[in-house]
């Protein structure tokens, strides 16, 4: 199961979809491989990049399953839902299936403190002994998390082990939860997302390494790996190398084709599809991710 102590690159995977939007099974195991052998520690399924809300409840049960059975490593699985029956029914299945955790966001009706508090922890009694991540994205559920109701939350809630920190700009919020870790407050793992694009800064800060989806794991990888070697400068010539491309595959409402489209150029997955409803690339957006990704090649090519 997963603890406080986790570390390193939870790659955010994918759903393949066949070319007519059904549920690639097949891609799943090649997925998989895929982003182990480029050094993920550790999966992250059924997220808001995993297309998890167009999934059927079977879709869902199939993904978790395969997944689990194949990785070798911890597996988390995005069961958030409107209602705690769902979130709970999920979380059954995924612990059967051998998830190693769930990860869980706010709904998007919270507004205060206390109902965000009082939310996380109905979460934690409902979940019992299941190790669970708090997701918090704000830029999407619209519910900003403070740090100090972060805190209260860790120290109310013993299997919340791990804040998956997607707050932008979210640089401080690192800072407070690490210096309150430092005066006695109980220290969980924090994975960054945001596609990568501050995760050599996030590091900086205190995270414990990334939790997002960038089609390149090994760049992730490689920055978190030299950053806990001490190795600084090693870190920022990587992590520049892929910065152009992260800043292109980052854009809202595009950024899941593109991740999808290098995917499936790279062969961790055998379609590129984006089940309905979702954008399509267009001629001149391939044209330039073409135009990064060798632009890409070259620079990493030179620091070999």
């Amino acid at each position: 199961m997963l603890d406080e102590t986790a570390r390193g690159v939870f790659t955010i995977a994918a759903t393949p979809f066949l070319s007519n939007g059904a549920l690639d099974e097949q891609s799943l195991d090649r997925m998989t491989d895929f982003y182990l052998e480029r050094g993920a520690t550790g999966l992250t399924i059924l997220g808001i990049m995993g297309e998890a809300g167009k999934l059927s409840t079977d879709e869902s049960r199939k993904v978790i399953e395969k997944v689990c059975d194949r990785a070798n490593v911890p597996v988390v699985v995005g069961v958030s839902a409107p209602g705690f029956a769902a979130i709970e029914a999920l979380s059954t299945v995924a612990v059967d299936s051998g998830a190693a955790a769930v990860m869980v966001a706010p709904p998007q009706t919270l507004r205060t403190d206390a109902q965000i508090v009082a939310y996380f922890l109905t979460i934690a009694d409902r979940l019992g002994d299941v190790p669970w991540v708090l997701q918090d994205f704000p830029l999407v559920t619209n519910v900003v998390i403070d740090p100090q109701v972060i805190l209260k939350i860790v120290a109310d809630c013993p299997n919340c082990v791990m804040l998956k920190h997607e707050d932008w700009p979210g640089l401080e919020k690192i800072a407070a939860l690490r210096q309150a870790s430092d005066k006695g407050a109980r220290r969980i793992s924090i994975l960054c997302g945001n596609g990568g694009q501050f995760l050599l800064e996030e590091m900086l800060r205190g995270a414990d390494g990334a939790m997002t989806g960038f089609a390149y794991p090994e760049m992730m990888r490689d920055v978190v790996r030299f950053m806990d070697e001490g190795n600084e400068n090693q870190a920022r010539d990587i992590f520049d190398a892929y910065l152009p491309l992260i800043r292109y595959e980052s854009q809202p409402g595009l950024g899941l084709a593109i991740r999808k489209y290098i995917l499936a150029r790279r062969g961790a997955i055998a379609h590129d599809t984006v089940r309905a409803p979702g954008p399509k690339l267009t001629s001149s957006a391939i044209a330039e991710i073409e135009a990064l990704i060798a632009r890409q090649e070259a620079r990493l090519a030179m620091l070999s």
